[in-house]
């Protein structure tokens, strides 16, 4: 119960950072104590006793706020917990609250959410990066011991490399999405932050794995990832010559990657380039494609059976449609999304 005391003091010493939108403080304490007591009575521990996690505010959990940072979904709570939420639960996990993002997972800055934007603790007056923001600043900060993100398009690694800790994208299907609120449902994954790789290792163990209720996951076993950690091993890694002498790219961000590539080989790892000519198109592909998943996703929020409603009487529905979605969804979300004319 003490560590989730001291979780709940940072959390509220540094609620400037904007990280969390909910915190679950008496339930937290709650578990904690179910927890202390089964652990003197001696009892078997799991993987992840006693571990705090915060997740981010578009991963479902049964009975609690559920809005994806966004104002169309004012009011509404979630009537299932998702299933990665249920494996962290089922391995005494405690989950301390939902955090802060960009509005429905679109953005890179975490600028765009109805909470207002999140702060990066090293550097108040730069973006933590996004959209799972507010769950890298929670691990940066000291607000918890790991927590949950997604990533459609470097949602997880952007903000984890813009905070200076780990973040880890798993390969799309290792991780079920069943309530995960989708933005681009061919791309979206549920992702891991943490302070190392072991507790990234960890939590992957635990979230990986079939689910009857996402028919995308894989089946492939899952492995001891925890326990494959072998830091005496030599390594292959590749990387993209194109990439890092883009002129896009920042030259000191360049430079360093390049820093690191070459300490990487004076270890003795095989660290080679790999050609790909096709980066000029990854951009407008994700565009292309995220956008017009988002628009068929987004759909769903009309304001007739949760969630926020215009407050206008009298109107009809398609007006009521046009108007609740005018409202209700930012500036961004209406960007990417309305291509259609009931926006």
């Amino acid at each position: 119960m003490q560590a989730v005391e001291h979780y709940l003091q940072q959390i509220q010493a540094r609620q400037h950072l904007n990280a969390f939108v909910n915190v679950y403080a008496d339930e937290a304490i709650a578990r904690a104590k179910q927890l202390d007591e089964k652990r003197k009575r001696g009892g078997a521990i799991a993987k992840l006793h006693g571990v705090v996690i915060g997740i981010k505010d578009v991963i479902a959990y049964k009975d609690h706020p559920l809005s994806a940072s966004s104002k169309i979904l004012k009011g509404f709570s979630s009537i299932y917990s998702a299933s990665a939420v249920k494996k962290l639960l089922d391995e005494e996990a405690i989950i301390i609250g939902h955090l802060n993002c960009d509005e429905f997972a679109m953005g890179s800055t975490n600028e765009n959410s109805a909470y207002g934007k999140v702060l990066n603790a090293m550097d108040e007056t730069r973006i933590p990066g996004g959209s799972s923001g507010g769950s890298a600043v929670a691990v940066q900060a000291g607000l918890c011991m790991i927590s949950l993100g997604s990533d459609t398009g470097g949602s997880v690694r952007q903000p984890a490399d813009l905070c200076g800790i780990v973040g880890l994208k798993p390969t799309y299907g290792r991780v079920s999405r069943y309530g995960l609120i989708a933005y681009a449902s061919s791309f979206d994954q549920i992702g891991v932050f943490g302070n190392n790789v072991p507790d990234v290792a960890l939590a992957l163990e635990v979230l990986a794995g079939d689910d009857e209720f996402d028919s995308t996951v894989s089946h492939q076993p899952v492995q001891p990832y925890s326990g494959l950690l072998d830091y005496s091993k030599k390594y292959r890694i590749a990387y993209f010559d194109e990439a890092l002498d883009h002129p896009s790219l920042d030259p000191e961000i360049s430079a360093s990657i390049k820093g690191q590539l070459e300490r990487l080989k004076n270890l003795g790892h095989d660290v080679k380039p790999v050609g790909f000519d096709l980066l000029d198109h990854i951009v407008p592909a994700y565009y292309v494609l995220t956008t017009a998943e988002a628009s068929s996703n987004l759909s769903r929020y009309d304001g007739v059976k949760y969630g926020y409603r215009v407050p206008v009487k009298g109107i009809e529905l398609t007006e009521l449609y046009k108007e609740t979605r005018s409202t209700g969804f930012g500036k961004e979300v209406k960007r990417r999304k309305c291509s259609e004319p009931s926006c």
